[in-house]
Parts: C-alpha cells; sequence; structure tokens
C-alpha cells in the first residue's frame, strides 16, 4: 500500500498541526521530508498532500462508531473484565466523568482533523492552481465532518475561523454556542456541495451526494426539517445512489464502496509509524475490537469481544426481518450451524466479560490471507460505511413527516428501506403522524444497527431517558470535556453541565 508522510509541529493539544501519516486509495509515493508549515502550500501537490493528511483523521473515527453503539442501548462494552479499556466500560454505565481518556481521543483525533483542514484553510489564496475550487470544497466538507462529530458528542466547540489553533488560543478563543457550530457546519457545506464532483476520481474522496447528504443530516439534528428535505431530495433525486439488492453482501469486502454508499471510510491492513502519528493503524481498530473471544471457525476471526449485542436489541428485530442475520451474530447458533467444520472440530470460542452470546456481525473480523500485515486485531481492512443511501431514505422520511409537508413521500421512502428487509410488499407501513415518526425510528434501529448513529438518534429524538440504562437527563446528551482542556483554558471554557 501506498504511503506518504507529511511532518509538521507534534503536539497532543489541539493548538498546533500534528504530524500524520497515511495510507489510502488515492496517495502517491513520495520520499518522507520536514519543511516549515509557514513556508508550505506553494503548488498543487503541496495541497493535495496536506488535504490527504485532513483525509487521514477520518480513519480514527472507527472510535465514534463504536463507542456510539456501546453508549446505547445497542450493546454493552464486554472485552475481558470490568476494567478492559475502563473509559468504554463507563460510558457503556453512564459514569463516565471529565478524565476519560477515550472520549479524551474522539476530542484530540476530531480536532487534529479540523486543525489540519484550517491548515489548508489558512493559505488557500497562497497559491492557483487548476482544481482547486474542488481541493477546497474537499477541505469544507472534511472540516465539517469532525465539527459534526465534535458538536455531537460535545456541544460547543471552540472555533477560529479558516485558521489553526496555536497555543494559548486556549486562554482567549471561547467555546462557540452550538448554534454557532451548526452554522459553520452549514456554510461548508453548502460550499462543498455547489463545488464538488457527483463521482469521485478516487475511492474514497467526497462527493457532491456526501456533502448533501451530511448537511441534510446536520439540518435534522436542528429539527429544520424543511431544509433538510430538501437537501435529501437533491440526494434521492440525483440518481448516483440505490439500494443493493443484497443486505448482507454489502457489508464484504466485494460490497465496499458499492452504489449504496454515500460516503465511505476506506481501512487498509498498514500500521502507521508510532512516533508519527496519532491514531497509529490504517485499519479499523474498532473490527479486531468487536471479534469473537478466542474464535477457531468459518469465515470469521478472533477478537477482543467488546460492543456485544444485547438480548433486547437481537430481541428488537421484526419476524421475518433478513437483517438480523446480517447485524447480529449469535455465536451459539452459528456454531451449531458449523459442528462439521475443521473435520468435526467445529467451531470453538471464549466468552468475556457481560457475555451474551451475541456479536456485531457487520464489522466482525473476516480471515484473511496468510500474508496479511501488522497486528491482525488492529489492521482489519474492513470500511466503514459512514453515511448510507438507506441512512439518506429514513432520514428523508422523518424531514418529510416531522416537518409536516409530506406523509405520503415520507412512507415512501420508508417502505423502499422495508421492503429490502423483509423480501415483500407485505410489511409496508400505512399509517401517518406521530404512529408514522415512531415506525421510521424504530426502522432506524434495525437498519442501522451496528453502525455508531444509535446513542445520537435517541438524544436527538428525545428518547434516552428510560431507554439507555444510567442515562440522565439534561447531563448525558453531552461527553465532558476532557479534564486537560478545561486546565489547559485556566476558566476559559466552562465544562459541560452535570461534570
Amino acid at each position: 500500500m501506498k504511503k506518504y508522510l507529511i511532518t509538521t509541529i507534534i503536539t497532543l493539544t489541539l493548538f498546533s498541526t500534528i504530524s500524520i501519516s497515511c495510507s489510502d486509495e488515492f496517495v502517491s509515493p513520495k520520499p518522507q521530508y520536514s519543511i516549515d508549515s509557514e513556508n508550505y502550500f506553494n503548488s498543487k501537490d503541496d495541497y493535495n498532500d496536506a488535504l490527504v493528511a485532513a483525509y487521514d483523521l477520518l480513519q480514527s473515527t472507527y472510535a465514534n462508531a463504536l463507542l456510539g453503539e456501546i453508549a446505547s442501548d445497542n450493546t454493552l462494552a464486554g472485552g475481558e473484565s470490568p476494567t478492559d479499556v475502563i473509559g468504554w466500560q463507563q460510558v457503556d454505565d453512564m459514569i463516565h466523568t471529565p478524565v476519560n481518556s477515550n472520549l479524551r481521543d474522539i476530542w484530540n483525533w476530531m480536532f487534529a482533523g479540523v486543525q489540519r483542514a484550517n491548515y489548508i484553510l489558512e493559505f488557500q489564496n497562497k497559491t492557483d492552481f487548476e482544481g482547486k475550487t474542488q481541493l477546497l470544497a474537499e477541505t469544507h466538507f472534511l472540516r465539517a465532518y469532525y465539527q459534526f462529530e465534535l458538536v455531537k458528542w460535545f456541544g460547543g466547540i471552540p472555533m477560529k475561523g479558516d485558521a489553526r489553533f496555536k497555543v494559548g488560543d486556549e486562554k482567549t478563543v471561547p467555546r462557540s454556542s452550538v448554534e454557532e457550530v451548526y452554522a459553520s457546519i452549514e456554510a461548508d457545506l453548502i460550499f462543498a456541495a455547489a463545488n464538488l464532483s457527483p463521482t469521485a476520481s478516487q475511492k474514497g474522496r467526497v462527493t457532491k451526494g456526501a456533502a448533501q447528504a451530511l448537511l441534510g443530516k446536520a439540518y435534522l439534528y436542528e429539527k429544520k426539517f424543511a431544509q433538510a428535505a430538501t437537501a435529501f431530495n437533491a440526494v434521492i433525486t440525483s440518481g448516483q445512489y440505490s439500494l443493493l439488492p443484497d443486505y448482507d453482501a454489502m457489508f464484504e469486502m466485494d460490497g465496499e464502496n458499492g452504489a449504496e454508499s454515500v460516503f465511505e471510510v476506506q481501512y487498509t491492513d498498514v500500521e502507521g509509524a508510532a512516533f508519527t502519528c496519532l491514531q497509529c493503524s490504517e485499519g479499523n481498530v474498532a473490527v479486531g475490537f468487536s471479534g469473537v473471544r478466542n474464535y477457531s471457525g468459518p469465515l470469521f476471526s478472533s477478537g477482543f469481544s467488546f460492543n456485544v449485542p444485547t438480548a433486547e436489541a437481537a430481541n428488537s428485530f421484526e419476524v421475518g426481518d433478513k437483517r438480523k442475520n446480517t447485524a447480529i451474530l449469535d455465536i451459539a447458533a452459528w456454531a451449531a450451524a458449523n459442528k462439521d467444520y475443521d473435520k468435526g472440530k467445529g467451531v470453538t470460542f471464549g466468552k468475556g466479560n457481560e457475555d451474551t452470546g451475541y456479536f456485531n456481525r457487520k464489522y466482525l473480523p473476516r480471515k484473511r490471507s496468510d500474508n496479511a500485515q501488522g497486528d491482525l486485531n488492529l489492521t482489519n481492512p474492513n470500511n466503514y460505511r459512514a453515511i448510507r443511501y438507506a441512512d439518506v431514505l429514513l432520514m428523508a422520511a422523518e424531514a418529510y413527516n416531522r416537518g409536516g409537508i409530506d406523509d405520503t413521500k415520507a412512507r415512501g421512502y420508508l417502505n423502499q428501506v422495508r421492503r429490502r428487509a423483509f423480501g415483500d410488499n407485505n410489511h409496508d407501513i400505512s399509517v401517518s403522524g406521530a404512529a408514522l415518526t415512531d415506525f421510521i425510528w424504530a426502522e432506524r434501529r434495525a437498519e442501522l444497527f451496528g453502525e455508531g448513529h444509535r446513542f445520537f438518534d435517541l438524544v436527538r429524538t428525545g428518547k434516552a431517558v428510560g431507554k439507555i440504562p444510567g442515562f440522565t437527563a439534561n447531563k448525558n446528551e453531552l461527553f465532558p470535556l476532557p479534564i486537560e482542556e478545561i486546565q489547559f483554558a485556566n476558566g476559559n471554557w466552562k465544562q459541560n453541565p452535570g461534570y
């Protein structure tokens, strides 16, 4: 896999540009070098390489997806013991505090993404070249993506416009309000949607449809239903995307970057150099962590038994819903069905903490070739389907319904998704109003199970209390800013309520 390194000032705070290590489909091989960041951006190649650096932090969003499930009512933390990755265990039990290294990772990594995008935008007028508008549109999308993750997790964040944070800014730049953060996200995505190509020049690059979909999602979170419906409608009527007939195949290697993928985070089986990166695997770390402990059998390889679905979640699927067997692996049933594996030795596996017998099948590690690289538990090449067309249809259905715009259209989008799930038209929904809203929300849980959206869906719809064990209203809607950030800010940033 091709590799390229850009080195600037190294620090783990958000207030400087952070060194990076990248492996992606669209990176050109070049030698390693160092350069003064203030004298950079003298050519198209410089801008392209900095853009790859901004893309690179997408790979760290494995943590967001994994913890977005663990924080919800879908899965338990699991692992080897109640103290295995204690930060995840605390979030699972809703007893997390500002001292939590796993939440701090999300804060650091997402701000590093914003910082890298701002590095480009700070110098956007330094050099002109062909294709610059497209490059800047991708940059604006990426900043919006990272800021959207931050505002979902932490609420209002400090922003500095098109400029990097520098040491000392934490004491003078305030936290922006949630409304101000969303205004920045909207502006970035409107620009991106207006200037991105409908088709990606290389796998992994963002497109017009991705920008429109993320814009619609931001509007939906803000309850701007009319604007959300317009944005989603642009994606749906573009003709660029469609539901794949085989739901199961979509999550296998051959199903990556297919017709249903609106935006997909690319992973490879490469490990980065530990002294030059933040999140040092180019693989999807969440996959190995979600694997069956001490597994031996067909199709899958072993892992660390985190992120285990609850029995309630497994039983939440309707009878006849074909998605259940794709979303959830019942390990006992799987072992019984493969008892003749390996000349009758059958499937063997271990049990971990909070064992339920269920696993997140979409993102379980698959068997790989004998020459696979690196730590096999940390370098799984499974791409993350960050925005799928089915998600767009369901968000559009919600916007049209909750906005009082068109329940007929909302039902149509909902039933498209359900017809694939059940393989017939007999499970179509015919209700309207609030009853239709409930069906749309239930459908999101089934369709997107294991993909990291559940916690935020429950929070934004006001359904988290009573659904998520231990969830406290007016506190757990947001996560705490890391204690280090509060200390560095020296009173400039207030902690989120309840922490």
